[in-house]
């Protein structure tokens, strides 16, 4: 993963410990203090919260350990993990700008192309001016490399 996804990671890792943790486990405290807990609702998403809470913690966890930090600005070449790589589509002239980067910090709306994903796939390898083609749920689309950068 790249430094920024591995440091986004750790620190939503921290937030969970150091706030999220301590404010269900007050929150858990404080519907106790109410009474009977079969019918009281606050107990029951608490608990419920500190469940996703101590889930999300483990699964954070187990990215961060495992996690190989690459910096792409040591990279050059054809397309490969990191690279930024703006691309045309043929049929529409449409530009777009992604990132290609790991599956825990990808996000399609920021540009951050999971490297599992058709697209990414397809451009591995490829250099600039060269055509991919890409099945789609829409139908096949071609897009043609225009620049790659590892910044």
């Amino acid at each position: 993963m790249t430094r920024a996804g591995f440091t986004a990671l750790d620190e939503e890792l921290k937030t969970l410990k150091s706030v999220e943790r301590p404010a269900v486990i007050r929150a858990i405290a404080e519907a106790r203090e109410h009474g009977d807990l079969s019918e009281n609702a606050e107990y029951h998403a608490a608990r419920e919260k500190q469940s996703f809470i101590e889930g999300r913690i483990k699964e954070l966890e187990a990215l961060v350990s495992l996690a190989e930090v690459i910096d792409p600005t040591k990279l050059s070449g054809a397309v490969k993990f990191g690279a930024t790589v703006t691309i045309v589509d043929e049929d529409t002239d449409e530009e777009r700008t992604y990132q290609i980067v790991g599956e825990a910090e990808a996000d399609i709306e920021r540009g951050l192309l999971n490297i599992r994903s058709p697209l990414a796939r397809a451009l591995i390898g490829k250099d600039e001016g060269d055509s991919v083609e890409v099945k789609t749920p829409g139908g096949q689309k071609s897009y043609e490399i225009l620049s790659i950068r590892y910044i």
